[in-house]
């Protein structure tokens, strides 16, 4: 008998790892989909505009309305999966995900996409924090590192490979669907991934006494919605009594999220996170790096196909491909740089990405819409280079001196952060871009790189407060 269950528990053993890394598999669909939902709008945005007729609004909420849904939500949908369990969780934000993927493919005017897109950032904000939960549950310790090191190749390439694909769809026109096709694609990958999850996910009952502050997100929801909607809606239609309303709003909002943090059992921040200078100045850092460069290429989409006449394709190619280039090899590089320069590496990627910023801003200033795929290669390529130092080190440096028990929660309100700054720089930037196209293109694009470049400076200010070292690279 002890033979019999020593050969079975063996062969258990010998077939973990390979159900293990299907489940990764399922966990990477979930994120390859959010990555490349969240991107396809950079590119796909004006084409998506003139089909719809939706004009400079719509383009600014195409991607901030997913965002917003997405960065409001993500922590409560992490405790959400811990409260009633991570599969349940996962398969009904897969699914859900994949339901409003079809209703922004079938969308018929501006309302209706955004309000699909809000309802996808809502299902990704479910889907999404399951992942490093549910690999942790089922990979054994040895191998629990050669999972998450799959993310960064594999997410990296997905998140910039997101215009890149949107500009190659849309050119394709498959069966006449132009954009369309960008959306539906997910219905595959969304299918896929919960069959496999409903086959392959383990089960878990949740702890029904976790603290879920339903009420703190409900007000950061109405403060990012009051200020996105009056800086759109007054950027776009005039500073009337509603956008300007909205404003007030909004800041009356945050002002009583901010006293609920302070007073709530289960804060969607923790007080003692908010104490830690260092943690404090890489969330603000994270906000305002994460939200210029999000507008920034907005603007590059936007000189590009509405300026310079590039297909959506062309213009993918020669603006993202050059800057996709860059932010692999630097993401790659700097993983092993990290823990040894900590915020000396985060100083030079905002330092490359301004400084490829201004020869962006020269090349637009000397050549206009005419520059040529030869003289913006270089330049994106920089940016791109600088993006990816940034981006695999800044909020590793952020967490550097905190409690290790607080890094996962740590971890959840920086990427939330990351999501809100991806709905504000895109309205920002092209709110600057469109208010000033009356001078021409070329101008619009110089005035919106000139105000990318101050934030970056400015930006550089809370360099000195981060930590001096990171923590170790891994999983966020």
């Amino acid at each position: 008998m002890s033979v019999h269950v020593s050969a079975k528990s063996a062969d258990e053993a010998s077939r973990l790892p390979a159900t293990a890394w299907l489940i990764l598999g399922i966990v990477l669909v979930a994120e390859i989909m959010d990555l490349l939902d969240s991107t396809i709008t950079t590119i796909a945005a004006p084409t998506i505009s003139s089909s719809l007729h939706g004009g400079p609004g719509l383009i600014k909420w195409l991607g901030a309305s997913y965002a917003l849904a997405l960065g409001v939500l993500l922590v409560p949908g992490g405790r959400l999966g811990d409260k009633y369990g991570r599969r349940r969780t996962f398969l009904i934000g897969i699914a859900g995900f994949t339901a409003a993927s079809l209703a922004c493919g079938l969308a018929w005017d501006p309302p209706s996409i955004i309000v699909a897109r809000l309802v996808q950032g809502a299902f990704g904000a479910l889907l999404i924090p399951q992942g490093f939960g549910i690999l942790g549950s089922v990979f054994p310790r040895e191998h629990i590192g050669k999972a998450f090191s799959a993310f960064g190749p594999v997410l990296g390439l997905s998140a910039v490979g997101g215009p890149l694909l949107a500009g190659l769809l849309i050119d394709a026109n498959l069966f006449g669907l132009g954009w369309r096709t960008m959306f539906l694609i997910n219905i595959v990958l969304g299918a896929a991934g919960l069959a496999a999850g409903l086959r392959l996910l383990p089960h878990d009952v949740g702890d029904r006494a976790v603290s879920i502050d339903a009420l703190g997100s409900a007000l950061l929801a109405a403060c990012m919605l009051g200020l996105l909607f009056g800086l759109i809606q007054g950027s776009t239609d005039g500073w009337t009594a509603a956008p300007v309303a909205a404003l007030a709003a909004g800041v009356i909002f945050f002002a009583a999220f901010a006293q609920r943090q302070r007073t709530a059992a289960a804060p969607l921040i923790k007080p003692s996170l908010l104490r830690n200078r260092g943690f404090t100045a890489g969330l603000i850092l994270g906000l305002v790096f994460f939200a210029t460069v999000a507008g920034l290429l907005y603007a590059v989409s936007l000189f590009l196909q509405r300026g310079a006449g590039y297909s959506p394709e062309r213009a993918a190619v020669t603006g993202f491909a050059p800057a996709a280039v860059g932010i692999v090899i630097a993401s790659v590089a700097c993983r092993n740089l990290v823990t040894r320069l900590g915020r000396r590496l985060s100083l030079a990627g905002i330092v490359v990405t301004v400084g490829g910023v201004a020869v962006l801003a020269a090349i637009v200033a000397h050549s206009g819409t005419a520059a040529s795929a030869a003289e913006l290669a270089p330049a994106m390529t920089l940016i791109g280079l600088g993006m990816g130092a940034t981006f695999s080190t800044i909020y590793d440096t952020a967490i550097g001196d905190i409690d290790r028990a607080e890094a996962g929660s740590a971890s959840g309100s920086l990427s939330s952060v990351q999501q809100l700054a991806n709905a504000i720089g895109p309205a920002v930037i092209t709110t600057i871009y469109f208010g000033a196209l009356a001078g021409g293109p070329a101008h619009a694009m110089t005035l919106s790189l000139l105000t990318v470049i101050a934030l970056g400076v400015l930006s550089c200010l809370a360099i000195p407060l981060l930590p001096r070292h990171a923590q170790p690279a891994g999983p966020h």
